[in-house]
């Protein structure tokens, strides 16, 4: 039986989405057709539409708005609501990889955009995810943690998660409550073997005079995706990237650093134990290849082992 590309719930027939899966993107839509463009063809718009769009990164982006009343997404170099993210020529199934890691995010609480996956014309599957920054044709403030730091896209990776806790608290409106927040995501990105948490992948964001967190973007299991990986995390943690311990992330990060209390992380690791069978469903479900699914779990498996969780 299919499943829905937004939801990853049974559906019957021909189409690639559930009702509830389109009403996620709007109430109003009833279908949602494939991208005008194939894979090709999306790598080269991106590349040529790089200067003129307010969305940058390594990975090749598009940015888009959704016609409701066409049923389809349309590119656009301003405005856009919509971030689409194409297949890569150097990294296999990137879209499904991300689609399943914020989807795993999602359900241990962590704060995530719509999001899902949309079919090319050629059939292979694009990852998008609405804006969180926009409120109609309004910029909400967001800032990163390059930004943030005085760094640049080329230093992104010159910092550590001590400094991202620093910035937490210099500049969040409750910065108890976002370190905790901050811990939840990095525990979550070293499970899910997300070695790619650089500075630009944090944000904060200003809703009603309050700065916060930005909800959680750009996840996913980077170990699956590199062919020979070398590091656990982008950004070290008591001066490591890698062979990293549950001394260094609960009894240091968490407990010395972060200063989170032992019942608050009690109750998180609970929350996440609470979510690994559906963890286990949603890999299933998802649209990774059968030696990608395999992969994945292979992390997940050994991370956990690693923390004893």
């Amino acid at each position: 039986m299919k499943r829905c590309l937004i939801t990853y719930e049974p559906i019957e027939g021909d189409a690639d989405y559930s009702v509830g899966g389109l009403k996620l993107l709007d109430r109003n839509l009833t279908a949602l057709s494939p991208l005008g463009y194939t894979a090709a063809e999306q790598r080269q718009e991106a590349l040529e539409r790089a200067g003129k769009m307010s969305i940058q990164g390594v990975q090749l982006k598009l940015s888009a708005v959704l016609k409701v009343k066409a049923g389809a997404f349309d590119v656009v170099d301003r405005h856009g609501r919509f971030i689409l993210k194409p297949p890569s020529l150097d990294f296999p199934e990137l879209p499904e990889n991300e689609d399943l890691t914020m989807r795993l995010a999602a359900a241990v609480g962590i704060e995530v955009p719509v999001h899902g996956l949309v079919r090319a014309r050629d059939g292979s599957l694009t990852y998008f995810i609405r804006r969180f920054d926009r409120e109609g044709r309004t910029r909400v403030p967001l800032e990163d943690f390059a930004q943030l730091s005085g760094a640049s896209r080329e230093t992104k990776y010159e910092s550590s998660m001590e400094k991202v806790a620093a910035v937490v608290d210099r500049c969040c409106t409750f910065p108890v409550i976002e370190r905790v927040k901050l811990f939840e995501r990095t525990l979550f990105s070293f499970l899910t073997g997300n070695e790619d948490m650089h500075l630009k992948n944090f944000s904060l964001i200003t809703r009603r005079g309050r700065i916060d967190l930005a909800p959680a973007y750009d996840l996913l299991n980077s170990t699956i995706a590199l062919k020979n990986p070398q590091e656990e995390m982008a950004l070290p943690i008591h001066g490591k990237r890698s062979n990293l311990t549950r001394n260094d992330l609960f009894n240091y990060f968490a407990t010395e650093r972060l200063q989170i209390n032992a019942r608050v992380l009690t109750e998180m690791v609970e929350r996440f134990q609470g979510a690994f069978r559906r963890w286990d469903e949603l890999l299933a479900a998802s649209f990774l290849s059968p030696e990608k699914m395999t992969a994945f779990a292979a992390v997940l498996a050994e991370r956990k082992a690693r923390l004893r969780i």
